[in-house]
């Protein structure tokens, strides 16, 4: 049964409408101002809401604002007895549904009524199907060892909860497949993950980046920016390697995580904002702390659950699996039928030191798919390693 939240601080409207939709057969609900309704809008979930424009403590415009960030896939439809067509104008414009005045003409109401679930219907369909479309574009965790295991079994406890991950490991581990898998089996993975390279990003321009600016707020503030804080709304901020970001912003996320509020740069509006934070650094964060280059009240609010990805040279067990894995995926790629891998060059392949990780053992597998004939063997392993680095051979 769709539910319905209506906002109204006249009871008499309240009950009025309330009486025709559940005629209509709709589960109704009530609140009497913005902040009953955003109280509500945070507790359970609405299909459609219907909201006067004009409440005290928290009117509907303002209240449109914050709905827009807290679900902003919800249906609005503003009413009001008193407000003028730029009212309503504007109200559209800020993302309302639609707009009609008091008293409601029952017609016009259900008509609109019905319109909004439409939209919520659609909505949703095209939720789950990009659900669908984004888990089978997320890459298998691959690997039977004993440290993948182990986090593979985090990840499923974790994942359903809203615990904040802190994931360390060195380059090319595979940190960003574990965020990206926690964020899959949460109960936000029909909302977006958001991710940014805090290493990538100059430090004038990484509080910009995350908390948005607004119009003019510095000289090439030519126009309004939604920061990655807001964009994550409802779903997951990955903030990888956390370690390179600057103490300033440091204190602005920690706020961000203790307030579940974030204010632009140049404003002065604190934003609602739902998100879940994952974490990730090659970094030795405790050592920073003293060093005092990381602030240690955000390491502690980061790191509620930390998950070590381990490097490929301690997972050795998985290099068969990984060689089938890219082998498949790579050939695929170039529209070719898989190599044939040889045991003795899965044995050389294991006998190389990884400083790279997996992320250098894919590189390699297409160096080798691509340099030798149908089947790859310990000669062609030796030629690429022995040209490139011999003494990184484990002899």
């Amino acid at each position: 049964m769709a539910k319905i939240l209506i906002v109204d601080d006249e009871k008499s409207i309240r009950r009025t409408i309330k009486e025709i939709l559940e005629f209509e057969k709709y589960d109704v609900d009530e609140a009497s101002d913005g902040l009953e309704c955003l109280v509500k809008l945070k507790r359970d979930k609405y299909d459609v809401v219907i909201m006067d424009i004009k409440m005290p403590k928290m009117d509907g415009m303002e209240a449109l604002d914050r709905i827009q960030l807290l679900v902003p896939d919800t249906p609005v439809i503003m009413i009001s007895g008193h407000a003028s067509i730029d009212t309503a104008v504007e109200a559209v414009k800020k993302g309302a549904f639609d707009f009609i005045s008091k008293p409601p003409d029952l017609n016009r109401l259900l008509i609109t009524v019905r319109n909004a679930m439409d939209k919520s219907s659609l909505i949703t369909e095209a939720k789950v199907l990009k659900r669908k479309v984004s888990k089978s574009k997320v890459q298998e965790i691959i690997g039977e060892s004993e440290p993948v295991k182990r986090i593979k079994d985090t990840i499923k406890r974790v994942a359903p909860t809203e615990a904040r991950v802190l994931v360390t490991g060195g380059n090319g581990t595979g940190k960003e497949l574990v965020a990206r898998w926690i964020h899959e089996q949460s109960h936000r993975c029909a909302n977006p993950i958001i991710e940014v390279n805090c290493a990538a990003i100059p430090s004038e321009l990484i509080e910009s980046e995350l908390f948005g600016h607004e119009k003019g707020s510095f000289t090439s503030a030519i126009k309004q920016r939604i920061g990655m804080f807001e964009q994550a709304n409802g779903g997951t901020i990955f903030l990888d390697e956390i370690g390179d970001m600057s103490l300033s912003a440091q204190a602005k996320v920690l706020r961000a995580l203790q307030e579940n509020k974030i204010t632009r740069v140049g404003g002065e509006k604190e934003i609602i904002v739902d998100v879940r934070v994952i974490a990730a650094t090659n970094k030795d964060l405790r050592e920073m702390i003293e060093e005092k280059r990381f602030r240690e009240d955000l390491y502690h609010r980061l790191a509620v659950i930390i998950i070590d990805v381990p490097s490929l040279n301690d997972r050795k067990d998985d290099i068969p699996l990984l060689v089938d894995h890219f082998n498949k995926l790579i050939c695929t790629e170039y529209g070719i039928p898989p190599k044939k891998f040889t045991k003795e060059a899965i044995k050389a392949l294991l006998k190389v030191y990884w400083t790279g990780n997996i992320r250098e053992l894919r590189n390699v597998i297409e160096r080798l798919i691509i340099l030798s004939g149908d089947s790859v063997g310990a000669k062609d392993v030796e030629l690429y390693v022995k040209s490139a680095e011999p003494e990184r051979v484990l002899k």
